[in-house]
């Protein structure tokens, strides 16, 4: 049985790769695998975020606007909306203190996401983004129920005037992606940019494996954490002041 299932998801995932269907009018799969310039993602980088939740405001949302206005989403006007990014408060029960920071896909070295989907669609770049190849994706949904960050979103309705560099689509899941359409550019994530320039400068992306990026620096100088350290992921996504 396990052999039928295995040749099922192998037909499936070279039917859809070999159909080249738009994602919406307008819209095609670019290259996950490798940068806007055709090269591969190399494995000697790996992208990673810092946030600092000390400099993060509470009732700020500018990086959530930010992700919403980059790749084209609703902004959770609905309950049923892709949110790549969110608000969540975090209060210590027995200080009562609270904390305001910022969720998305956590980037896991070791993600989930990626075991338990059945067609390949939910991959790893050798940089370390994780990412969902929207023609191999059949909307099954395993890999929302495995995320135990809840970051993974279900497109219930058809889209319109999407960002061409953004492929998104009915039925299928989509999470953060580090806008990798931007970082393929040399440039920083949407969400990044909006923080620096709101002056709060609570999110740093960078490459991890750079001993000499400002990121790792900040890594080895201050204490920092990784939400659900126990299941052993090594999340991409670091928090400072937790």
């Amino acid at each position: 049985m396990s052999e039928i299932n295995n040749d099922r998801r192998q037909f499936m995932g070279k039917a859809l790769a070999m159909a080249g269907i738009a994602i919406a009018p307008g819209v095609m799969l670019y290259d996950v695998k490798a940068g806007n310039d055709g090269k591969p993602a190399s494995s000697k980088v790996r992208w990673g975020m810092l946030i600092d939740s000390n400099q993060c405001k509470e009732g700020c949302d500018d990086c959530v606007t930010a992700c919403s206005t980059e790749n084209g989403l609703s902004g959770g006007k609905k309950s049923t909306d892709s949110q790549w990014i969110r608000k969540v408060e975090l209060k210590d029960m027995r200080s009562g203190r609270s904390l305001n920071l910022p969720m998305m896909c956590q980037h896991c070295e070791q993600p989930p996401c990626v075991d338990v989907c059945p067609t390949q669609a939910s991959f790893k770049r050798a940089d370390g983004i994780v990412l969902v190849d929207k023609h191999r994706c059949i909307g099954c949904r395993y890999c929302m129920m495995a995320c135990p960050y809840k970051a993974r979103s279900f497109v219930h309705e058809e889209l319109h005037d999407q960002n061409p560099e953004v492929p998104r689509g009915k039925g299928t899941v989509e999470s953060c992606t580090l806008c990798v359409h931007r970082v393929d550019r040399g440039e920083s994530p949407a969400c990044m940019e909006a923080c620096a320039k709101a002056g709060h400068n609570a999110i740093l992306f960078g490459d991890l494996n750079d001993p000499e990026s400002e990121i790792s620096k900040r890594i080895r100088t201050v204490a920092t954490s990784q939400i659900r350290a126990d299941l052993g992921l090594n999340p991409g996504i670091r928090y400072q002041g937790m």
